[in-house]
């Protein structure tokens, strides 16, 4: 079992660590400080469930565990605050560790872990993450995080190495078009090689010479959509 510690505080850090050292089957152990540094660790370390504190700066653990990707890692909440129980199983918790919890408590932690990967691992278990894939998407643009909802996003368009996610503030991503898309789930189509929408946001579809077409989303925007795409968007619609 590959796991990651994340956490702000370097000693809660380093007593899950010591803890986990006594347990048997954790191949690997890697940390973070942050939710941003999370989910750089997520992407290159591949663990199989994280240890999640709450309360951290920027991006608490809450907002961390609703913008994984499918399929995400499975979460253990590990905080001294009680309030957050309810909406740490709502984000499909494994186990919520209260401070200061021990060995014993751990391993029964570590149990259901296991439980929950078998039976991952024999497909019986549901995804974490929706049909419509991800919740909602973190955005860092010069030093502020900013937490994005994917159904408040109308449309993504390309700007050369990002995307423009069409929302409050306009905010850029660093990201292709397609790797977007593949994360956002069936909700979401092409409609143009420089453009994607939201389908639910469609209101109307108005045509256009040789084939091409507008669509008008709620609050008025318009979108371009290419012959190319016009025939497999209108049979989604």
């Amino acid at each position: 079992m590959r796991l990651l510690i994340v956490d702000d505080e370097r000693p809660a850090r380093d007593r899950l660590r010591q803890l986990l050292a006594q347990e048997e089957g954790i191949s690997a152990i890697a940390e973070a400080r942050d939710g941003i540094e999370a989910m750089q660790q997520i992407a290159a370390f591949a663990p199989d469930a994280l240890f999640l504190d709450i309360q951290m700066p920027e991006v608490s653990g809450l907002e961390l565990a609703a913008s994984l990707p499918a399929p995400a890692p499975l979460i253990v909440f590990a905080t001294a605050f009680d309030q957050y129980a309810l909406k740490a199983f709502d984000a499909n918790a494994i186990d919520y560790l209260l401070k200061p919890y021990g060995q014993a408590r751990l391993r029964r932690a570590l149990e259901r872990l296991r439980e929950r990967l078998q039976a991952r691992a024999a497909q019986t278990m549901p995804p974490l993450v929706g049909e419509h894939g991800l919740q909602q998407l973190l955005v860092t643009e010069r030093g502020v995080t900013r937490v994005i909802r994917i159904d408040q996003i109308g449309w993504i368009e390309t700007a050369d190495n990002y995307v423009v996610l069409h929302t409050a503030g306009k905010p850029l991503m660093r990201q292709t078009l397609a790797g977007l898309l593949d994360k956002l789930g069936p909700g979401f189509m092409r409609c143009h090689r420089r453009a994607a929408v939201q389908l639910a946001w469609i209101e109307r579809v108005e045509a256009l010479d040789k084939g091409d077409c507008e669509l008008v989303l709620r609050g008025g925007a318009r979108v371009p959509c290419s012959r190319q795409y016009r025939a497999a968007l209108m049979e989604r619609l």
